[in-house]
């Protein structure tokens, strides 16, 4: 994966974009550190499709997305009352 300085990226935005397409995914670095990636639509999507759901996503969900297993309970334990001395 080759690494474009930012300037480098801004400046030649089409030839990232031609490289991300020929070879894989570009990595963007700011200031010597990784920032960011330019990746293929293609892998973009697979990706995300083997994603799994985050819990905000999963709870918010307008259909369910599968059953949630609830044990069976069993007949009602009470506790014996505290004695008083």
């Amino acid at each position: 994966m080759k690494h474009w300085p930012v300037q480098d990226a801004k400046a030649r935005f089409s030839e990232l974009l031609e490289r991300c397409v020929a070879e894989g995914p570009q990595m963007v670095t700011k200031r010597g550190a990784e920032t960011a990636v330019l990746v293929p639509a293609k892998e973009w999507r697979r990706l995300n499709e083997g994603a799994q759901p985050t819990l905000k996503e999963w709870l918010l969900a307008p259909t369910p997305r599968g059953d949630i297993p609830v044990p069976k309970r069993g007949r009602l334990r009470l506790r014996p009352p505290p004695k008083l001395d």
